[in-house]
């Protein structure tokens, strides 16, 4: 608003125009970001932040990070859980349905686990405090797999931030551009899936020699 008034050749300082806008009940508008969250409280005793925002990893199937992302269009609200490796960034496995429900994350889970079954890794599982991670059903999945278990501080998004570097790279790559008011919530599915094939195997990233995870891992001679 000040700089506003500048070029009208009004030259006033920010307090006043505070002061005049209080007065006036003006109130600037702002864009809100939304953030899913699933955190009811503390429902079960939470494990230690063993990542402790140390995202990068000498080996695949060192450390895996998890979380869940809204997606809200005309059609409807969509959410994805993806397992992402911290070694090169490759989404081990992921799941997108209409309800950020136990099988969303639990489906997510298995499939993650089927990746390592035979190969005798036991990566550390880091997640949000969310209620997802703490249900019956995550964690005999993740007893059963004998996979370890890392939380974030309470209220500490960036104890995470890996794994939401992923969702805004999406969101902005592909989610914010776009209107999708023809798209349905089967056809959205279907992009957002469709996208996370494409990051995998197209998507170059600089700080694996401009190549994209799976490329990275062939060329290391890894099988992703």
């Amino acid at each position: 608003m000040r700089a506003a008034l500048g070029k009208q050749q009004v030259c006033v300082s920010e307090k006043v125009v505070q002061r005049l806008m209080k007065q006036e009940c003006l109130i600037v508008a702002a864009t809100m970001r939304r953030r899913y969250g699933s955190y009811l409280g503390e429902i079960s005793p939470a494990p230690e932040n063993l990542i402790n925002r140390e995202f990068q990893a000498s080996a695949p199937n060192e450390k895996w990070l998890t979380d869940i992302t809204e997606f809200h269009i005309p059609a409807g609200k969509v959410y994805l859980s993806p397992m992402i490796d911290c070694f090169d960034g490759l989404v081990v496995s992921w799941t997108i349905g209409t309800r950020p429900d136990a099988e969303l994350v639990n489906t997510m889970l298995d499939a993650a686990i089927e990746t390592v079954a035979n190969g005798g890794a036991r990566p550390v599982v880091h997640s949000d405090r969310g209620a997802h991670y703490r249900w019956p059903g995550w964690l005999s999945r993740m007893n059963n797999a004998t996979l370890i278990h890392s939380m974030s501080r309470k209220g500490c998004s960036p104890d995470n931030a890996a794994c939401e570097g992923f969702f805004g790279r999406l969101k902005t790559e592909l989610f914010y551009p776009r209107k999708w008011t023809a798209i349905t919530v089967e056809q959205f599915i279907q992009i957002v899936n469709s996208y996370i094939h494409w990051y995998n195997e197209k998507r170059i990233k600089i700080s694996i020699g401009s190549l994209s995870p799976r490329e990275y891992r062939e060329s290391l001679g890894i099988a992703a």
